[in-house]
C-alpha cells in the first residue's frame, strides 16, 4: 500500500522479526511476566467487535497468530444482528474489488453465501462475517479472519488479557455479568480498556466515573491491573498499516510490558501513568466533534466558520482540563492531536454533520447503522451534568459573582440543549458562535490559568 510501512522480514529459522525484534521472543518474553508455562498460550480476548475492538484483535492476530501453541486470541460479540439487505450489497461489492479477499472466501468455502445475500435469497448475521474479517462498522476495510464467540462466559472465562471496546454505555453491564464468570478464578486477568467517556456521578461529591474505574468496580479487578489504551487515530487507517501513535496509561507494572508487547512498525505505543486523565480527554474530544460537524455541514464546509468554532471548543476544552488535572498543559498535546483527528475523519463529526443535513434525526438514537456507538451524545450529558454543580462554582469574570462552570462553555450548554434535551435545533450551534456577547475565547483560557481550579475530587481523587 501506498504510503503505509511495513517492516516485517523472514529470519533463516521461519520466525518473523519486526525491526530487528523476533516477534516470537517478544511473545515469550510477555509470556514469562505472566508466568506462562511452555504449553499454556497467551489466551486474549477482544470483548466488543466495533471498528477498534475489531483491528486491535486483528492487529494481534497478524503478529502473532502464527505461534498457536503460544497464543490465541478470540473476539465477542452478541449473536443475533442482521446485517441489512443493502449492507449486504455493499460488502458484497467490497469483496469482488479485492482479489486476495475473493480468493481467500474461496479457498475457504465462504464466498457462496455473499452471493445469496447480494440476491436476497439469505440473511447474513455480524458474527457470521466477522468470523471472514469483516466488521459490520467498517465493511470497507476487510481484516484478517477472526475467531469469534458468541457466548461471553466460554469467551473470558480463561483469558489473560481482555480487551474492553465496549462502548461506555455497555462497559458497566458487561463487566458485572463477567465477574460472575471469574468468581473462581485464581489469577488476576489483566483488562485493557479502548473505550473513551465518562459517566458523571454527585453522591457524596460530584465526580466523574470512567470506564476503566466502571470496570474495576464491576469486576474487583485491582486497578492496577486496568489500562486505557487510546490516542489520535483512525481505526481502518491503522490496519491499513498508516503510521500511527496511541498511549497506554496506568500502573508501571503492566504498562511499560505491554507498551513493549503492542507495538509494531507503524503503531507505536508509548506509556503514560495518567490513566483517568486520558480517559476524560478522550470523552472530552469527542463532545466538540459533534458540533464540529454540524457547523461545517451548515456553513458549507466554511473554513472561517469552522475556525471560529475550534477557537471557541479548544478554548472551552482548555477550561474543562484545569478543573480535572493538575498539570492541564501536559494534555494540551495530546487532547488536541485527538481532536483533530476525530473533526477530520471521527464518527462523531459525521453524526454533528448527518444530523445537521436531515439524514438522521434524534430519533434514531445514538447507536448508528455502519457507524456503531456515537459516544459523544452521552459524552455531552455527562459534562453539561458535571459542570452545571453549583459546588464547583467559580468567579464570573465580569459580574463578579459565583456561577457554575457550564456558564463560560456556551458550546457545551447549546450541544446540551440540540442533543439532550432536544429544545432547539442544530441551527443553535451557528446562533451560539454569533451571539454577539459572547467572550472572546482567549478570556475563557485566561480565566482558567489565573485561578486555583483544580477539584481532584472530580476524578475521585482525594
Amino acid at each position: 500500500m501506498v504510503g503505509s510501512i511495513e517492516a516485517k522480514s523472514l529470519l533463516s529459522n521461519g520466525s518473523v522479526q519486526q525491526n530487528g525484534l523476533n516477534l516470537e521472543e517478544k511473545l515469550d518474553e510477555f509470556r514469562r511476566l505472566l508466568g506462562k508455562s511452555d504449553k499454556d498460550p497467551l489466551r486474549i480476548v477482544s470483548v466488543g467487535a466495533g471498528a477498534w475492538g475489531s483491528v486491535f484483535a486483528a492487529l494481534l492476530q497478524e503478529s502473532y497468530g502464527g505461534f498457536r501453541e503460544k497464543f490465541q486470541i478470540r473476539i465477542w460479540r452478541r449473536p443475533g444482528r442482521a446485517v441489512s439487505r443493502s449492507t449486504a450489497e455493499h460488502l458484497f461489492e467490497v469483496i469482488n474489488s479485492r482479489e486476495d479477499v475473493l480468493r481467500r472466501l474461496i479457498r475457504r468455502c465462504a464466498y457462496l453465501k455473499y452471493v445469496e445475500a447480494r440476491l436476497g435469497d439469505r440473511t447474513l448475521y455480524a458474527d457470521e462475517i466477522l468470523k471472514d474479517g469483516f466488521c459490520l462498522n467498517m465493511v470497507d476495510t476487510p481484516l484478517c479472519p477472526l475467531k469469534v464467540v458468541t457466548n461471553l462466559q466460554e469467551a473470558v472465562w480463561d483469558a489473560d488479557i481482555v480487551v474492553n471496546g465496549l462502548p461506555l454505555t455497555e462497559t458497566r453491564q458487561v463487566f458485572e455479568e463477567i465477574s460472575k464468570y471469574w468468581k473462581e478464578r485464581i489469577t488476576v486477568p489483566i483488562i485493557i480498556s479502548l473505550s473513551k467517556g465518562i459517566e458523571t456521578a454527585l453522591e457524596p461529591v460530584p465526580h466523574i466515573i470512567t470506564p476503566t474505574k466502571m470496570i474495576h468496580q464491576a469486576t474487583g479487578v485491582p486497578i492496577e491491573n486496568v489500562l486505557y489504551l487510546g490516542g489520535p487515530n483512525i481505526a481502518a487507517e491503522i490496519y491499513n498499516k498508516e503510521y500511527a501513535n496511541a498511549r497506554i496509561c496506568g500502573a508501571e507494572k503492566w504498562r511499560k510490558p505491554l507498551a513493549k508487547f503492542l507495538r509494531q512498525p507503524h503503531f507505536i505505543v508509548w506509556d503514560n501513568s495518567d490513566l483517568v486523565t486520558h480517559e476524560v480527554m478522550g470523552g472530552l474530544k469527542n463532545v466538540y466533534a459533534i458540533g464540529a460537524g454540524m457547523v461545517a455541514a451548515l456553513t458549507n464546509e466554511s473554513a472561517t466558520s469552522k475556525s471560529v468554532y475550534f477557537a471557541h471548543c479548544t478554548s472551552e476544552m482548555i477550561f474543562t482540563t484545569h478543573l480535572l488535572a493538575e498539570e492541564p498543559e501536559k494534555l494540551a498535546g495530546p487532547l488536541l492531536a485527538d481532536t483533530y483527528v476525530t473533526l477530520l475523519k471521527g464518527r462523531n463529526a459525521w453524526y454533528g454533520q448527518m444530523l445537521a443535513k436531515g439524514e438522521i434525526n434524534r430519533d434514531m438514537g445514538d447507536s448508528i447503522s455502519g457507524k456503531g456507538m456515537i459516544q459523544g451524545v452521552s459524552a455531552v450529558g455527562a459534562f453539561y451534568q458535571l459542570l452545571s454543580q453549583s459546588s464547583l462554582s467559580i468567579l464570573h469574570s465580569e459580574e463578579k459573582k459565583p456561577v457554575a462552570p457550564v456558564e463560560s462553555c456556551p458550546i457545551l450548554k447549546t450541544l446540551y440543549k440540540i442533543l439532550i434535551t432536544r429544545e432547539q435545533s442544530t441551527q443553535a450551534i451557528l446562533q451560539a458562535l454569533r451571539d454577539e456577547t459572547l467572550n472572546d475565547p482567549r478570556d475563557r483560557i485566561e480565566i482558567a490559568q489565573s485561578h486555583a481550579f483544580y477539584r481532584p475530587s472530580l476524578l475521585d481523587q482525594p
